[in-house]
């Protein structure tokens, strides 16, 4: 989702909560949303695996690269981009600002 098309700015975590190669799941108006840390940078995506009903942040993180734990599908954790089948169709991203220790993502309604 573009910056842009933002309508608010969710608090879902303090920064130290999410160290690097490690995920957060959160959710946000009950949709579960994976908060990534990737060196330092923080991407928000979907956490259900478009492929099956799995939660992504079960599954195992390589640099920018998650691997569904049910069937191995991959993503970009980083632009939503299936990068591995079984999975065809991409996971939304979600914008993502630290302000302080406080991470916000950018929601808006009926994100999904």
């Amino acid at each position: 989702m573009p910056e842009s098309a933002v309508s608010e700015w969710v608090r879902v975590a303090a920064a130290a909560e999410i160290g690097p190669g490690e995920v957060l799941r959160v959710d946000i108006d009950d949709v579960p949303v994976a908060i990534w840390n990737v060196e330092g940078a923080l991407y928000a995506t979907d956490d259900t695996c478009t492929h099956e009903e799995a939660s992504l942040s079960e599954g195992d993180l390589w640099g920018e690269i998650i691997e569904c734990p049910l069937h191995g599908a991959q993503f970009d954790v980083r632009t939503g981009a299936v990068v591995s089948l079984p999975a065809i169709f991409p996971i939304a991203t979600y914008p993502v600002k630290v302000e302080g220790d406080a991470v916000y993502v950018g929601w808006r309604d009926g994100a999904r």
